[in-house]
């Protein structure tokens, strides 16, 4: 796991108030919306990305399904603020 992913799983711990998780035990390729995996939701979803924003500087104008597939899992979050040349480190 590299440093971006570790930084991920803080933030969605925080900024999502999951006090009873730690970033550990999410894994950097389990589902975070839906039924599966961490069972996230479309205000999480919103949550999340205004934490990304204010983080990384992304700014995400329109929700897509292209969109979506980035914030699948934090792997591909990471993927993806790395490709639009987010602050991460």
């Amino acid at each position: 796991m590299d440093d971006l992913e570790s930084e991920l799983k803080r933030l969605i711990v925080s900024a999502l108030m999951l006090e009873d998780l730690a970033p550990e035990d999410i894994g950097s390729d389990e589902a975070l919306f839906g039924d599966a995996g961490l069972g996230l939701d479309s205000i999480d979803a919103l949550e999340l990305g205004v934490a990304i924003r204010k983080t990384y500087g992304i700014k995400i104008e329109t929700v897509s399904d292209e969109v979506r597939a980035h914030f699948a899992t934090v792997r591909a979050l990471a993927a993806f603020i790395r490709s639009n040349g987010g602050n991460a480190p």
